[in-house]
């Protein structure tokens, strides 16, 4: 059975991409039904309601796109945004252990546009399609540009690279960067043999240097960073 999309009972206008009620659920990231109609919740100023979570649309090995579409799932795209889910995933679990307020919003806003990158992926860019889907957009670059520059500012001088550690905290950022990292590799992979939203790439890759930077902040603005010192143990 399809997830019958509604808002407050009604179904979502098919003029906003989601072709009334046949919406799939496809893995964890897909069950987020506002992204993977286009917008529509954005557009239309619903709010979703999930009827049913399972669909058993997927027991042979498939998914369903946004644009309703269907691909294996071990396809690049479906690993691209699936990887995403697990950046932000990793992020949450950074969360449990940091305890000021500012780098909290700022991992909060984060965490919310992965959602919008997950939304990006999973609507391909085709001639004649996707038109209104939801994008990354150039300007969410920048914010993660000048938040680098604003929390850089304030860190000890790197004279060696540093090791994952310190604080709980930090340690669970530098794991949420590695994961980024892996996420941002798929990302890139798609892009090799498709059209991908390039700011899709500069925002995972910039969110990676962010995460790095919150790591080195939150162990006492770099202070209490692990240090690598080459060939100390041969």
């Amino acid at each position: 059975m399809p997830f019958a999309a509604r808002s407050r009972g009604r179904k979502i206008p098919e003029k906003h991409g989601c072709r009334e009620t046949k919406i799939r659920a496809s893995g964890v990231l897909q069950i987020r039904i506002r992204f993977f109609c286009a917008g529509a919740e954005t557009a239309a100023g619903l709010t979703m309601k999930l009827d049913k979570i399972y669909t058993r649309t997927g027991d042979e090995g498939q998914t369903s796109l946004g644009d309703g579409s269907r691909l294996p799932k071990f396809h690049l795209r479906v690993a691209a945004y699936g990887e995403v889910d697990e950046a932000n995933s990793a992020i949450g679990v950074a969360r449990l252990h940091v305890s000021e307020s500012a780098v909290q919003q700022v991992l909060n806003r984060i965490q919310n546009d992965l959602f919008d990158a997950g939304a990006d992926l999973c609507v391909p860019e085709r001639q004649g399609t996707g038109a209104g889907a939801l994008r990354i957009s150039e300007e969410q670059v920048t914010w993660l540009e000048n938040t680098i520059d604003l929390y850089n500012a304030d860190l000890a001088p790197l004279d060696s690279f540093v090791l994952p550690g310190g604080s709980a905290a930090s340690a669970y950022l530098h794991l949420a960067r590695t994961v980024t990292r892996r996420a941002e590799r798929e990302i890139v992979r798609l892009a090799a043999e498709g059209a991908v939203n390039p700011a899709v790439i500069q925002y995972v890759n910039r969110l990676s240097d962010l995460l790095f930077v919150l790591a080195r902040y939150l162990n006492d603005r770099g202070k209490l960073d692990v240090r690598w010192k080459p060939g100390l143990h041969r």
